[in-house]
């Protein structure tokens, strides 16, 4: 092979069948029928299932009905959800791989990307997408957009590959390297190049390949209520076996004990835990979709209210990703910032006409199209159209002069071309031949705005009589016009949501490929907290603890690889932080997946990484990340009132079925008493609860602790009391009605009615932990007020249809006896409500970490 013949289209063939398609391997789509498989393997629903099939079993057709009817309403919302994120994750792929241009057999050949093989010569142009991992052979004036590989913005230079120089392989990043990598942009100049690496052996694919050694964290929700849902059914099945030997040794009559047992073992079985999970869960994803952030696995939802640090990347993230122009600096230091529609001064319009003129015509380079951007938006269509000017010479960025130049031809007839050159702040002035004062000048200046994060060029402007040209720029002589500073805009919503997250708890952290001054003015202007600066170079002569120990004081971590991202997700975490991490580059995918949560960028996002993320922003919006926050946080508090509630109606339905038991007093309920009891308790959890809205102070509390159990002492405790107290309600009731002479039909139908109203007295006082109950109830819910108009129309029914009357075995009830249901449930409520301000202390004291945070707490550019 020459340099110039490439690779013969039967070699290329021959490496293809030995190494493969310059290709990454993708992740298995999941289907809805493997969806569908993942949820059955989940062990709440198995649970919920094998519950409906021994009730079946049982003989209690009705009861094992509801069970499989929610059991599949669970399955069919997972799935609908989960198929249609992944739909739109597919929609997000790119149709096609990137072709590339190759020389094969001598003749250009324009083939697949994933056909290119190691030892092909491609062809780069401005535009074009890099397919392979390749060194420069040839280049004229090569610039590459690295940012996906390394997160810095501004394009890098390169240079053709000298025999003489090293030979070792390189890293993405930094200026002056022979080499291009795959999935980079070319922004300007072109070049020829031999493929090195094609596919996983590429960089890309090498950070692709790290992500199989990583394990994703295990969702803990799943493994609390587990062992919750164990223990009630140890604890059921021992007390309904006590209840069928009390009764069949006191009373005798061990059918009926036997019938009585199974009431009690149903009135104790937990089968609502698993509802209430895995219907919060595929409803919270839904939730969080609609705020345009996909939730790739529900398991995610219960850790983003627990979130401690939020790890993100600057370019893409915090910044838009553009180069826009902020400031013009004139020799004199005179200054103008453009902003809103302010006009340009006229004494700025030809640093902005001539460093216009020093771009190319169509750019690709981010900051050329800001000198575009800025003469469109400023300067007049004449002097920013140039029609009848013609481009007829120019010269690129070399390593000894970091500049471009450009010599146009502004009329046909004139012999005299107009010149204009832009570039480093160094090279402009060394083209204009300043004084020694004047540079000195200059070199304050330029290093001013580069302290203040802002990527700094100068521009000049010459004439020239026309050809022969130069050998080099250096020969024309050159009026310096001033300095230009460019930077990567701030997105809008940042600083508001960087703001909330503080008021939350969670710390904000910045973690970049970009330059320590860059990060540390982004940092500022997006208020991020006090805090040190540590550089990649740092934190590599840092062993893992000293890191730990330095991470707890850290505000900004830059020019960080994508090694050292992990290495700090992973210190975060070794201090039991809960780590959220975003980012939208292959650079960030390793530690996208290593992080509890990882939130990936859906439009500019890379494939590796949504791949490796829990969650994606369909926006890119930082700003998303926090109402994903607030909703994560409204979830797991909606489903702890949920869990409360359950324990508190546990508690006097199982008493009531054991009182009767114990004291030999007529049995209150069977079966069918408990399974209807049971249709008012899902709905109201799987409903109810989880369309209540956020607590007042969702966002003003630190994040729950990482070992927080969802089922805390304070809640056990709430929920007890809450039990005991309509336990005692309803078994007064029962036992006074008793002593009256009460039929036992009557009797029954009276407790049955003060338990119901008791149990929505329970959902009104769940409904807040913090707020009171007349502010719960300005609150909206509509799913509540359905849910009571159809319990109050069943137990209507239960009274006045005979057939209903019979199957209940319910007798008669007055009027007076309504009212003293409804006075059970009034003084249940009331006490309750009096009880609630003592105990909501305790209740969110586990949730609060013990870092507090001022709420005016703003960094200084110095304490950065």
């Amino acid at each position: 092979m020459t340099p110039f013949s490439g690779l013969s289209e039967a070699d290329a063939a021959a490496r293809r069948r030995a190494e493969g398609y310059n290709e990454l391997p993708q992740a298995d789509r999941r289907t809805p029928f493997r969806i569908a498989i993942e949820v059955l393997r989940e062990p709440m629903l198995a649970l919920l299932l094998v519950g409906g099939i021994v009730y079946l079993v049982l003989g209690d057709l009705k009861e094992a009905i509801i069970l499989v009817a929610f059991a599949t309403m669970s399955i069919v919302i997972t799935v609908v959800q989960e198929t249609r994120t992944e739909r739109v994750l597919e929609a997000l792929r790119d149709l096609t791989s990137p072709r590339a241009l190759v020389i094969r057999d001598g003749e250009r050949k324009r083939i697949a990307g994933r056909d290119v093989v190691r030892g092909d010569l491609i062809i780069l142009s401005e535009g074009d997408r890099v397919p392979a991992d390749a060194v420069l052979l040839r280049c004229n004036d090569l610039q590459a957009d690295e940012s996906m590989l390394t997160g810095e913005s501004v394009p890098v230079r390169k240079v053709a590959w000298d025999h003489r120089a090293r030979s070792e392989p390189q890293h993405p990043g930094g200026d002056d390297l022979p080499q291009v990598f795959s999935g980079s942009l070319v922004v300007r100049g072109s070049g020829l190049a031999e493929v090195t690496a094609i596919g996983v052996q590429s960089e890309i694919g090498k950070i692709g390949q790290s992500l199989a050694t990583l394990e994703t964290e295990p969702p803990r929700l799943q493994a609390q209520t587990r062992r919750v849902v164990r223990l009630f059914a140890v604890l059921g099945g021992g007390v309904s076996l006590l209840a069928v030997l009390l009764y069949g040794f006191m009373r005798g009559g061990w059918l009926d004990a036997v019938l009585a047992g199974i009431a009690l073992g149903m009135s104790m079985l937990p089968e609502e835990f698993p509802v209430v999970l895995t219907v919060f869960m595929a409803m919270g994803a839904w939730r969080i979709s609609l705020a345009r952030v996909l939730t790739r696995r529900a398991a995610a939802i219960e850790t983003l209210g627990s979130a401690t640090v939020l790890c993100t990347d600057k370019t893409g993230t915090l910044t838009e990703n553009r180069m826009t122009i902020v400031e013009l600096r004139l020799k004199d230091g005179t200054v103008f910032q453009p902003s809103g529609k302010s006009e340009m001064p006229e004494l700025f319009r030809d640093l902005s006409e001539f460093g216009l003129l020093a771009s190319a015509p169509e750019p690709f380079d981010p900051m050329e199209r800001a000198f575009h951007t800025l003469a469109r938006e400023r300067l007049s269509e004449a002097s920013y159209q140039h029609p009848n000017w013609k481009l007829a010479h120019s010269y690129g960025l070399r390593p000894g002069l970091l500049a471009v130049t450009h010599l146009w031809q502004a009329d046909a007839d004139q012999p005299e071309y107009v010149v204009a050159t832009k570039g480093a702040p160094e090279a402009i002035v060394g083209l204009c031949r300043l004084s020694a004062a004047d540079r000195a000048a200059l070199t304050r200046s330029s290093d001013a705005m580069a302290s203040a994060g802002l990527r700094v060029l100068g521009v000049a402007r010459a004439t020239h009589a026309g050809p022969p040209w130069p050998a080099s720029p250096r020969e024309i002589e050159f009026e310096f016009l001033g300095l230009v500073g460019l930077a990567d805009p701030l997105r809008a919503s940042i600083v508001a949501a960087v703001r909330e997250c503080r008021s939350a708890g969670i710390k904000t952290v910045m973690i970049t490929g970009d330059y320590p001054a860059t990060a540390k003015a982004i940092a500022h202007q997006a208020g991020l907290e006090r805090g040190d600066l540590i550089t990649g170079e740092q934190l590599e002569k840092l062993s893992e603890a000293e890191l730990t120990d330095r991470v707890e004081t850290a505000a900004v971590f830059a020019r960080i690889s994508p090694n050292q991202k992990l290495r700090i997700v992973n210190a975060y975490k070794s201090k039991g932080e809960v780590v959220a991490m975003t980012g939208d580059g292959v650079n960030d995918a390793p530690s996208l997946k290593a992080a509890h949560i990882g939130i990936a960028m859906g439009g500019r996002g890379t494939d590796v990484a949504r791949e490796a993320s829990a969650i994606v922003l369909l926006d890119d919006d930082f700003g998303s990340i926090v109402k994903a926050i607030r909703l994560g946080r409204r979830i797991y508090d909606n489903l702890r009132k949920a869990m409360s509630f359950i324990f508190a109606v546990h508690v006097p339905i199982a008493g009531l079925a054991l009182l009767p038991l114990v004291f030999g007093l007529p049995i209150l309920f069977g079966p069918i008493h408990i399974a209807f009891l049971e249709m008012v308790i899902d709905p109201v959890c799987s409903l109810v609860f989880e369309a209540e809205t956020e607590e007042d102070d969702v966002m003003r509390r630190p994040p729950r602790a990482s070992d927080e159990p969802l089922f805390s002492r304070a809640l056990v405790l709430w929920s007890l009391l809450q039990g005991l107290l309509a336990f005692a309600a309803v078994a007064a009731i029962f036992i006074m009605a008793l002593r009256w002479g009460m039929p036992v039909p009557e009797v029954r139908a009276l407790a049955f009615f003060s338990l119901v109203v008791v149990i929505v007295s329970l959902i009104l006082v769940n409904r807040s932990f913090s707020a009171s109950l007349l502010t719960a109830l300005r609150r909206p819910n509509r799913a509540l007020a359905v849910v009571l108009i159809v319990v109050a129309i069943i137990l209507a029914l239960t009274l006045l249809w005979p057939f209903a009357n019979h199957l209940f075995a319910f007798g008669p009830l007055h009027a007076d006896d309504l009212a003293l249901t409804l006075g059970a449930g009034l003084v249940a409520l009331l006490v309750l409500e009096m009880i609630k301000p003592l105990l909501h202390p305790r209740l969110h004291a586990a949730a609060r970490q013990t870092r507090p945070l001022a709420m005016d707490q703003t960094p200084t550019p110095t304490e950065l």
